[in-house]
Parts: structure tokens; sequence; C-alpha cells
């Protein structure tokens, strides 16, 4: 009779933790303690190991023998697959959402690229962004395709947010509006091309961490 009370409180701590991990809160490399998470959740070590097991499998964390689970770390090469991987799959979608297309869905992800540009910090930049990339791909009704799309861009997030927590100023995107006037012209394979570079577009700046010392970190920006 416990078991789902314990799935129900495993799946909302692993979100949680999750949640964390991608706003950069807990830090890349440090330590998941499971007697602390168990305390704040107010619940055994079981629902503790089975969050912490649903994280490894979404790449969020890493079990070491004799040394416990800690958040996973990322370098460049991870992040330049998430961006092929972006490239790749967001133009498959593009190319199957384009003929349903309409004005009303681009007057949508018109709002969003301004929404975009006029964002002031970085959480509510990838929301827009997030949103602006959702809206033209969505029509392509492959519910596989899009979910696995929308774990790239948790991902994005993920390293988003670990190198731009602060320091964030107002940009315009010269893609999107790229993008949207060639859809609107019916240009697709302009869109798709533009499409393709843009995710693919990779930011570095350096990061001051918990501990005062710096790194350099990576992120898509696209």
């Amino acid at each position: 009779m416990t078991k789902p009370a314990e799935d129900t409180i495993a799946v909302r701590i692993a979100k949680v933790l999750a949640e964390r991990i991608i706003a950069g809160t807990i830090e890349p490399g440090s330590r998941l303690r499971q007697d602390h998470i168990a305390a704040e959740f107010e619940t055994s070590h079981v629902p503790v190991r089975e969050a912490f097991r649903r994280l490894e499998a979404q790449g969020l964390a890493i079990s070491e023998p004799r040394r416990g689970v800690r958040v996973a770390s990322f370098d460049l090469s991870e992040v330049k697959e998430v961006a092929a991987m972006r490239a790749a799959l967001e133009v498959l979608a593009l190319r199957h959402a384009a003929p349903h297309l309409t004005a009303a869905i681009l007057d949508k992800a018109e709002q969003a690229r301004r929404d975009c540009d006029a964002a002031t910090d970085v959480r509510a930049w990838e929301e827009a962004n997030r949103r602006f990339h959702r809206i033209l791909v969505a029509p392509c009704g492959m519910k596989r395709l899009l979910a696995t799309i929308d774990d790239l861009h948790a991902a994005s997030a993920r390293f988003l947010f670990s190198a731009w927590r602060s320091e964030w100023e107002s940009r315009t995107d010269h893609d999107h509006r790229a993008i949207l006037s060639a859809l609107r012209n019916g240009d697709l394979e302009t869109a798709i091309a533009t499409l393709a570079r843009h995710a693919q577009w990779i930011g570095e700046r350096p990061v001051r961490t918990a501990s005062g010392a710096t790194r350099e970190a990576f992120a898509i920006v696209g």
C-alpha cells in the first residue's frame, strides 16, 4: 500500500532537484546528500534513492561507487552534442510542421520573438526562446520527436543558467526574425538553414563558482 505513495514522493523530489540542477542552484559536481534530502522532504531514504535514479536517467546525476551521488558535470563536447541534436531534430520537426503553420501560429511566434528580445534576465529570455522554438515545431504533431526536443531544450537551459546567472543584456535575435520572415514568404529552405545554424550558436564566458574559483562556461544561446 505504501508503494504508490513512495513513487509519488520520489517523483516530486526528482522534479524539485531537477529544477534546482537546471537552474544552477545546485552546481555541477555537487554531492547530493541522501540524509539531507530525506530530512528536507520529511521522508525515508527509499523515495530519495528512487529520485536519484530518475535524475541519473535524465543525465542530471551520476552515482559513483563509495562516493555517493553527485550532480553531473558537463563540458564543451556535451554542449556541442546537444546543439547538434537540437539542430537536426528541430529541422526535421519544422519540415513536418511547415504545411500546418498558419498566420495565427506565426503571429504567436512573433510575440515570443518580441518577448525574447525584450527579456532583461536570463530566465525570461530562456522561457521566451523556448516558447518561440516550440510554437514553430509543435504543428508537426510528432509526439516522440517533440518530447525529445523538449528534453534537449531542458539541457540547453541547464547550460545557459550555469553560464549566465547574471549580467544578462537585452539583445535582438536576428535569426528569429529571419526564420519568421522566410516562413511568412514560403521560403522553407532558408528558414531551415537559418534554424540549423541558429540552434548551434554556442557562447562562452568565465563564471565564478561557490568556492571562489573561476571556470569557463559554455551555453547554447540560440
